[in-house]
């Protein structure tokens, strides 16, 4: 070791220990082990298991209810917001919400229109599901901003999957109930996912996967719009690129009409100049608001006027109006299909729950307040379960919606309810109105939606960043765009399952040193002119788990890195001891208590000393029970790195007794 080292370490070389047979005893003054090894038990499982329940069966409060009367309030304010915020809403406030929800109802109508024919469902059907659902979310739900409604990601979810189990055009009801029946089981995963606080399984899908699935469902969705853009009454019900690209050329050639797609180009045109408009003048929000509803008017008058339906303009025909039929009949509980259908109801509670979470947290951050997902969750379950009931499919939080809801002032999630009202009033009277509307304005816009969904700037970000990271944004976007939507969603969680799995199995290890002049010990990769510690290699395990997957890799590079020469020019100084910091392992199992074993008595062997670190509660307590303190002995634990270094360093006297 150089002078400037032992200068800043303040060490005599003449005071340090020379090299001490392993049957020598030493006896350490270690005054912090005590504060370490007399520490509570901690909670055992049972006990972890009541404290969630009781979190999540009651709402937390400061003081506990006087009466059971008051307890009951509180239990319904928390399931149910309004009951809280609503006290305090003022009619200056509803001005801002009518004027929101008339807004947001302009464009919901058309959008969900299209989204019931994109999920291969009769128009009425996507106008359903905007009035039960928002209803009840706008008195459950936490966000103020959220629009409620069918959204696209979520339809072709639906379509493709639940296609594969029936075909929509041979048996219209069967299909029918399929897409209830998995809409139950989505509000029924939701609410259990808000009343377990399971919100972390939506984490799974992690944000690059999202962005990846996303870019992929738009440019599937957008390629299937095809169908009612150029007029093509037979259209394959697959969704992967190559499938989709082969029935439009296969149709070009046989069954298309030119006026579907002049009528669909020219109004996709006006609305994106108008969105166009509201990005330049945000003032102007509300003129890409409606102008799909303005497309719908123009477009509808321009094919009754000119009787184009008559010369191959495909439009939507009759459908029924009126209020939301019961489905409760048509729920499918004994068909063979039953597990297929629970399948799609979960992956689609997953996809709708993490963008609902993701665009509610967005806006509310904006607004400066906190989202509580387990609320948004038990709120989005129920809604989807009553939705099932009245002929509604899978529903959520729209990201464009949400953009105009919140560009027009939105107050609160009255604005929903307007929405709902406008929506159940053009049900009872304007669904005859929509007899010559063609299938191209539709789709046109769709079109006009999906440009929000392929968020390339921040695919190159997570390129830049991380590119493990992008491998799962990259693997959701080729999976979704090759093959199809469950895949790409399967390759995004088994890329992000293995990132993990293989950041468990070779978790990372630091050598630590001390920066000059203090008593803070630093990686020696991210601080090179940190000083070694004569004698002493100080190890850190950046791992939360000390466990099977990583006990044998942690053993063999912590024997290796004590035993084995690293090359520079100090390595040829004895070590006479290891110090190994475990601040950041949050838990051990009976592998890793294992392995510190064999490393205690391989380093032992080699009349090297082992010292632990800082071990936390669950971890010490575990190595309390299994009797791996009472093998080693307490003067092995230290509170604190530098406590364990002046161990090593402070005389020839102490040590660490017999470790």
């Amino acid at each position: 070791m150089s002078s400037p080292t032992l200068h800043a370490l303040n060490v005599d070389m003449s005071n340090l220990p020379e090299k001490q047979s392993p049957e020598q005893e030493f006896h350490v003054t270690n005054h912090t082990a005590k504060w370490v090894l007399n520490s509570p038990d901690p909670p055992s499982f049972c006990q972890q298991i009541s404290g969630i329940i009781k979190k999540n069966l009651f709402p937390q409060r400061n003081s506990r209810p006087s009466s059971l009367s008051s307890h009951v309030i509180a239990l319904l304010t928390c399931i149910f917001p309004v009951l809280d915020w609503g006290r305090g809403y003022k009619a200056s406030k509803f001005k801002n919400d009518l004027i929101s929800g008339l807004t947001l109802a302009s464009l919901s109508i058309p959008q969900s229109i299209g989204y019931a024919a994109l999920a291969n469902l009769d128009p009425q059907y996507g106008l359903y599901g905007s009035v039960v659902p928002p209803l009840i979310y706008s008195v459950m739900g936490t966000s103020q901003e959220l629009a409620i409604g069918p959204v696209a990601v979520v339809s072709l979810l639906i379509s493709s999957m639940v296609s594969k189990l029936v075909d929509p055009t041979l048996d219209p009801v069967a299909y029918r109930k399929l897409v209830f029946t998995a809409t139950l089981f989505a509000g029924s995963f939701q609410a259990l996912f808000g009343l377990l606080r399971l919100g972390f399984l939506i984490d799974f899908l992690s944000h690059a996967a999202i962005v990846g699935f996303m870019a992929g469902a738009a440019i599937v969705i957008g390629l299937q719009q095809l169908k009612g853009l150029l007029g093509i009454s037979h259209f394959t019900t697959k969704t992967d690129v190559v499938s989709v690209l082969d029935a439009v050329v296969k149709s070009l050639h046989t069954s298309w009409y030119p006026l579907n797609f002049l009528l669909g180009c020219s109004f996709l045109i006006f609305i994106l100049i108008t969105r166009f408009i509201g990005k330049r003048n945000k003032k102007l929000f509300w003129i890409p608001a409606i102008s799909p509803v303005i497309s719908v008017i123009l477009s509808t008058l321009i094919v009754y006027l000119s009787r184009a339906d008559q010369h191959g303009v495909k439009i939507i025909k009759h459908f029924k109006g009126g209020l939301n039929p019961s489905s409760v009949n048509q729920l499918e509980f004994n068909g063979p299909h039953l597990g297929e259908t629970a399948k799609i109801g979960f992956i689609c509670a997953i996809i709708a729950l993490t963008e609902a979470v993701a665009v509610g947290r967005s806006f509310a951050s904006i607004k400066g307040y906190n989202l509580d997902g387990n609320k948004e969750m038990l709120a989005m379950g129920f809604m989807n379960i009553a939705g099932s009931m009245s002929s509604c499919y899978v529903t959520t939080g729209s990201f464009s919606r949400t953009a105009v809801n919140f560009s027009a002032g939105c107050q609160s999630t009255v604005s929903n309810i307007v929405m709902a009202v406008t929506v159940l009033i053009s049900l009872q009277l304007f669904t005859k109105l929509l007899y010559y509307t063609p299938l191209a304005i539709l789709a046109s816009i769709i079109l006009s939606a999906l440009p929000g969904l392929i968020d390339y700037n921040e695919a190159y970000h997570i390129w830049k960043v991380d590119k493990l990271d992008f491998l799962a944004c990259a693997g959701a976007f080729f999976g979704v765009l090759f093959a199809s939507v469950e895949i790409g969603l399967l390759v995004a969680v088994c890329v992000s399952f293995g990132r993990l799995l293989l950041n468990s199995i070779r978790p990372g290890m630091e050598e630590l040193g001390r920066l000059p002049g203090t008593d803070i010990y630093c990686d020696k990769g991210q601080y090179p002119d940190v000083l070694d510690v004569p004698g002493v290699r100080i190890i850190r395990l950046n791992s939360g788990n000390f466990c099977f997957a990583n006990a044998r890799p942690i053993k063999e590079r912590i024997t290796r890195w004590a035993t084995k020469e690293d090359g520079k020019e100090e390595a040829n100084k004895l070590t006479n001891g290891i110090i190994l910091d475990m601040s950041s392992v949050m838990s051990i199992d009976s592998s890793g208590i294992l392995a510190l074993e064999e490393i205690h008595k391989k380093l032992v062997s080699r009349n090297i000393h082992l010292a632990i670190t800082n071990p936390r509660w669950k971890v010490i307590h575990k190595l309390k029970l299994s009797g791996f303190i009472d093998k080693v002995g307490s003067d092995c634990i230290f509170l604190t790195v530098n406590e364990a270094v002046d161990a090593f360093l402070t005389s020839r006297s102490v040590s660490l007794g017999n470790c």
